[in-house]
């Protein structure tokens, strides 16, 4: 068995009219020491980065997408235990089974996230605030605004 690579990422999707067009965020971590390198500052300092333009949809469909791309971006790279922080309480409270996925079209996102879930030995996804997920807020939002 491989030993355990960890990582942290933190997500966010954005959509502008929702629907409206949207984009997505996503800022890995690495925790193989800690959790990130740290700076010179002394605080964690982001493994790898990345937003993507989605097209137009929702902020719930953009809050999916985020979490997919990252759960096939950690699994690409290797990580074998995955911590997902994102401030969409709804993605959160729906991946650990709290709420209930009431629309239909968020069903196949959900499916999918939880089986790409299945692919690390553990997986965690918490609910934090929006002050604590700046830059993958500010990335998806860049994302929109730099729409092709």
């Amino acid at each position: 068995m491989r030993p355990t690579r960890s990582c942290e990422v933190y997500i966010d999707g954005a959509s502008h009219g929702n629907p409206g067009p949207a984009g997505v965020g996503i800022v890995f971590m690495d925790c193989s020491v800690g959790c990130g390198a740290s700076g010179a500052d002394g605080k964690p300092q982001p493994l790898r980065q990345f937003s993507k333009y989605v097209g137009e949809t929702t902020n719930n469909v953009a809050e999916y997408l985020a979490l997919i791309y990252a759960l096939q971006e950690a699994l690409q790279q290797g990580y074998t235990a995955l911590t997902v922080k994102t401030d969409s309480e709804l993605l959160a409270r729906q991946i650990n089974g709290a709420y209930k996925v009431r629309h239909a079209h968020l069903r196949l996102f959900h499916d999918l996230a939880l089986h790409l879930a299945q692919g690390f030995r553990a997986f965690s996804i918490l609910h934090i605030p929006r002050s604590q997920n700046r830059l993958a807020d500010r990335l998806a939002g860049q994302a929109v605004t730099m729409r092709p």
